[in-house]
């Protein structure tokens, strides 16, 4: 198995590895080059959707998402599907986000299988390393959000997209640490993004916007904790959603993409970091 980083703070390529035949050895170094890289590239797999999900579920119970089970999307409910077409205006994901952070206990990772890319060669994924986001904060700034919590309300995320809810449909709204602990590595990382997050608790509203605005911006133009994806055709790519946020970049008009993800739900609630 061949594992080449991408940058120094996020992404690696792992090669001479088929997803449908793990042996033990091989998911070690996979679990070990996830919790170090954050983003894990696997090119040229060929998957069954049974086999997509069986490396997911080599990490823990699949999640099913909210869409599934209010009855909106009456797909495989442990697939989520993304089918942009050549006319499309939207793209699941054009924000910066994690995905589903409103969720009680939201999902620990993302598996992401594209078998269908743009010929103009668009399409890229953009992610960031949150743990780095917080760390490249002022001393000052970092006690400030920590003991903080933020409201996610998934509502916020389906009118981007026009959707509305009907007369008896739900969707989740939860408050997570604004600064969690990652729960293998112990490190922070903040846990708030544009799609999701709606105000941080406890402070006035122009205060809760102002902070928001400026952690979100600071992220999303700091090339040094990014990486991004070019896909290439049944290139998978799996991401840690606790401290990794992405955006999917609509750059192919004309054009068509298809992906399928399963996700891989957390064994507990985000837990608020403590200084010691």
């Amino acid at each position: 198995m061949d594992i080449l980083p991408i940058t120094p703070t996020i992404g690696a390529e792992i090669n001479e590895v088929d997803l449908a035949a793990l042996d033990s050895s091989s998911f070690a170094a996979i679990e070990h080059a996830f919790l170090k890289h954050h983003v894990l590239v696997f090119r040229d797999q060929i998957l069954t959707r049974d086999q997509h999900k069986n490396f997911g579920r080599l990490f823990g119970e699949l999640h099913i998402h909210p869409s599934k089970r209010n009855g909106m999307n009456q797909e495989d409910p442990e697939l989520f599907i993304v089918n942009t077409e050549p006319d499309a205006k939207l793209t699941n994901g054009e924000a910066w986000h994690s995905d589903v952070s409103c969720e009680e206990i939201p999902p620990m990772a993302s598996i992401l299988y594209v078998t269908r890319c743009p010929e103009n060669g668009g399409g890229d994924t953009m992610f960031v390393n949150m743990h780095a986001a917080f760390a490249e904060l002022s001393s000052g700034l970092q006690q400030l959000l920590i003991g903080k919590t933020a409201h996610h309300d998934g509502e916020i995320d389906l009118r981007n997209y026009g959707i509305s809810l009907r007369d008896g449909q739900t969707y989740p709204k939860a408050s997570h640490p604004l600064i969690p602990v990652h729960p293998k590595n112990g490190k922070p990382y903040l846990f708030a993004n544009g799609s999701f997050t709606s105000h941080i608790e406890g402070i006035s509203r122009w205060e809760s916007d102002m902070l928001l605005k400026g952690l979100y911006q600071r992220a999303a133009t700091n090339p040094r904790i990014q990486c991004r994806i070019k896909w290439t055709p049944n290139t998978v790519v799996m991401w840690d959603n606790r401290s990794v946020q992405h955006r999917a970049i609509l750059d192919y008009a004309g054009f068509a993409r298809y992906g399928e993800r399963v996700s891989v739900l957390d064994r507990e609630r985000p837990r608020a970091f403590q200084l010691t």
